[in-house]
């Protein structure tokens, strides 16, 4: 049972935009930590930016100053603002919460099927 729906992939060119929204299905989300991952062909999966139950956000640092996660509690929906996009940020996407807040253990045990993000130089 799919639990997290990701949304908002696709192809832009380098430099572009894409904001990425990740709806529950079910699940309330709303005290639950959060997370964005991606996953590039032939690369580990890595998390790109994460927001805490406390809603302190942490950013991988080959994202920082142009990715922003937020959510919007009411909407149970999870964001991700991309800007100045590079080819290398080319992956599938995926969004992640864990209930029990283990995140910062690097625990998620709810996931989304992923959206594709691909950009072009």
């Amino acid at each position: 049972q799919v639990l997290l729906e990701e949304s908002g992939g696709g192809s832009v060119q380098a430099g572009g935009s894409l904001r990425l929204s990740c709806a529950a299905s079910r699940y309330t989300y709303s005290s639950s930590c959060m997370a964005w991952f991606r996953q590039a062909p032939g690369k580990e999966r890595e998390e790109v930016a994460r927001i805490d139950s406390d809603s302190s956000r942490s950013y991988a640092d080959s994202v920082k100053g142009r990715f922003t996660i937020s959510r919007d509690n009411a909407k149970n929906t999870l964001y991700l603002q991309m800007n100045s996009l590079k080819p290398e940020d080319t992956a599938m996407y995926y969004c992640a919460a864990d209930p029990v807040n283990r995140c910062r253990s690097g625990i998620y045990s709810d996931w989304g099927r992923g959206t594709q993000v691909s950009v072009s130089s």
